[in-house]
Order: structure tokens, then C-alpha cells, then sequence
């Protein structure tokens, strides 16, 4: 079985190794966190989501922001999305993820929350 082994100093005091799933899902959080092309380098990395966020929400913007998610998720090789369900919040917006951490079959849950005052992704 493969692990997965990396590093964030996020919310850590001493131990900055993250392994396995938390990596994953660390990882996948700044997918979010970051714009798409303020990697230099990599102009197709990160999300175009918070401008999405301060849309009306239609039917159109609903599946703008799915088909985002789906990419996003799709540049991670070790991630495979199972499905995706958008919430509207009044800041915000409720992105509930199924993913599959591969080579794991198990589906796990994640709530991701885009934030419109912080203008950030969080998982709650």
C-alpha cells in the first residue's frame, strides 16, 4: 500500500509531517485556497471558485461550480470524486465532497466550506 508523506505547518506547533489521507486532504484544501495561476509554472493549478461565490446563484452558477470541482479534484491523480452537492449558504457556499483516496475503495465525506468574508476554502 502506498503512503503518502508531506509536510504543512498549518495549525501545527512541532509536528509538521502529515501522512497518508491528511496529506491528501490538506493537499486537496489548497487546491481550493489558491487561484488558478498564481503558481508560476502552473497555470491550470488552483480554482476559479470564489468568483463563483459571489454570483447569484442560478442553475448556471450551481453547475459552473460543480464542473470547477471536478476539475479540481481531477488534477490529483490519488484523488477519485465520487460526487459532488452544492449548498448555498448566506456566506457562502457548501460544497459536499465524496472522494475516494486512491488505492483506498472507502469513500469519506468532506464538507468544504467557501467562505465569502474570508474569501477562503475550510473544511467544517
Amino acid at each position: 500500500m502506498t503512503t503518502f508523506v508531506g509536510y504543512s505547518s498549518i495549525n501545527k506547533n512541532k509536528n509538521f509531517t502529515l501522512v497518508g489521507d491528511d496529506l491528501v486532504r490538506r493537499d486537496l484544501l489548497n487546491a481550493f485556497n489558491i487561484r488558478q495561476g498564481e503558481v508560476p509554472g502552473k497555470p491550470n493549478y488552483g480554482t476559479t471558485l470564489m468568483s463563483y461565490v459571489f454570483e447569484t446563484q442560478t442553475q448556471d452558477t450551481e453547475r459552473a461550480i460543480l464542473n470547477e470541482v471536478q476539475r479540481v479534484c481531477a488534477q490529483d491523480p490519488r484523488i477519485f470524486l465520487n460526487s459532488a452537492q452544492l449548498f448555498p449558504q448566506q456566506n457562502g457556499v457548501l460544497i459536499q465532497l465524496a472522494i475516494t483516496i486512491v488505492p483506498a475503495t472507502e469513500a469519506q465525506l468532506l464538507n468544504l466550506f467557501m467562505n465569502q468574508n474570508t474569501r477562503s476554502a475550510e473544511y467544517i
